[in-house]
């Protein structure tokens, strides 16, 4: 789908989609857990229907409950089989796959992982290395990933500069195994914030993970997890956009955030400040890469050289967003370099408009609609339907909010 943007400010109040990585966290607990547990405020967005899929194959059962309460009675795997492993279709959800190969090891001896788009091009290398100390087989053809092994309580070594998720797969997984375990990071853990947030989950669910400074890792116990009832609050990473929209002269209010969010993209509040100012300003992306696109558009019309770092891994998303991010400002009408790590994004006084390629990243889509809001012509975003992974609702809201868009 191909939309046409007319300019105009935005203006009103807007509650942000439930925070799809709290989301992806209370339903693999809930799946895991003893018990049936209740989450409410869930937002059906492809990625959340993906966990909710390969959830299923471990014999736990869901139901909806309204428009947007889900209730999970948990499962204990299924009886181990020596040839049948059973098939996970991941989509384009980088979180569900990684999460999941733990625990697919330690609930049911592996699996077969599918997915779409760039999904089997990101990083799984860190799982690769482990599973070759441990003896699990693993083989990636195309965009099919065979993993056939067992998990065993130890010492489990990785990299904490390549993604976090890893670390919660890990996390989430070990405490099903007999013994303790620990999960040391081999270098500075980046997007830390992320695994803060599984541990909260982890510990509300009665699995207390410890994190030890001297060995730079967590120490896991064994455990059970207890079913319980919580929330979904509001999306920092898609209120990021919406500020986007604010600090280009939209005037609207956001509602069901919270100030004291375990969400590391609550960074935005702290970042939109410092753009708000003249002269050169650097942001440090490690432990907020998502914000890049609604920053860099934010960055695109100040006074100023902006410089974004350590953001390598964004190569390795949905697109390749230094670069599609890059395209999408110059596209229109922005000036921006790009680094090996980063982008450096050069202040421009107007946006003249253009069309832009939304790559099938629901980010950059969303970036793109922001930065419509202050261009001086009409924008065309192809792809625009990227939107449903995340943000389902998200055209429905523009449009409420005053936004013109035209269906091409």
């Amino acid at each position: 789908m191909d939309v046409k943007i007319t300019p105009r400010r935005l203006s009103g109040v807007v509650t942000p989609p439930p925070s799809k990585s709290l989301a992806h966290r209370w339903i693999f607990a809930a799946s895991l857990a003893a018990g049936t547990s209740t989450i409410r405020n869930l937002t059906f967005s492809e990625d959340i229907e993906a966990t909710l899929r390969c959830m299923a194959q471990f014999r736990c059962n869901w139901e909806w409950q309204g428009e947007n309460t889900l209730r999970i009675s948990g499962c204990i795997g299924e009886e181990r089989s020596q040839t049948d492993l059973p098939r996970f279709d991941c989509g384009e959800s980088g979180s569900t796959l990684r999460f999941l190969i733990p625990a697919a090891l330690a609930l049911a001896g592996g699996g077969i992982f599918t997915g779409r788009g760039r999904l089997m091009e990101r990083p799984l290398e860190p799982y690769f290395q482990l599973f070759g100390r441990q003896g699990i087989f693993h083989e990636l053809r195309g965009s099919e990933l065979t993993i056939k092994g067992e998990l065993h309580p130890g010492e489990y070594r990785l990299p904490g500069n390549v993604s976090s998720q890893f670390f919660t797969g890990l996390l989430m997984a070990l405490p099903l195994l007999d013994g303790p375990s620990v999960v040391i990071s081999t270098t500075k853990l980046e997007s830390a914030s992320y695994v803060s947030m599984t541990m909260r989950v982890l510990e509300r669910c009665g699995i207390r993970v410890r994190w030890s400074p001297q060995l730079n890792g967590f120490g896991v116990p064994p455990g059970i997890y207890s079913s319980f009832e919580e929330t979904v609050e509001a999306d920092w990473s898609q209120a990021a956009f919406w500020y986007a929209a604010i600090a280009l002269g939209s005037n609207l209010r956001l509602r069901g955030l919270s100030g004291q969010s375990s969400q590391g993209d609550a960074a935005v509040v702290e970042h939109a400040k410092k753009l708000a100012l003249e002269g050169e300003a650097g942001i440090d992306l490690s432990d907020c890469p998502d914000l890049l696109p609604p920053l860099a558009v934010m960055a695109a019309v100040r006074r100023g050289t902006t410089r974004f770092t350590n953001a390598a891994r964004l190569r390795l998303k949905e697109s390749d967003r230094l670069s599609t991010v890059s395209q999408m400002l110059r596209a229109l009408g922005g000036a921006v370099s790009e680094e090996e790590d980063g982008l450096t994004v050069y202040g421009v006084s107007t946006l003249p408009g253009g069309t832009v390629d939304g790559a099938n990243d629901h980010r950059i889509v969303m970036a793109a609609a922001a930065a419509a809001t202050r261009c001086q012509g009409p924008v065309v975003i192809r792809g625009a339907e990227a939107v449903k992974k995340s943000y389902p609702g998200f055209w429905r809201d523009y449009e409420n909010l005053g936004g013109e868009v035209h269906v091409l």
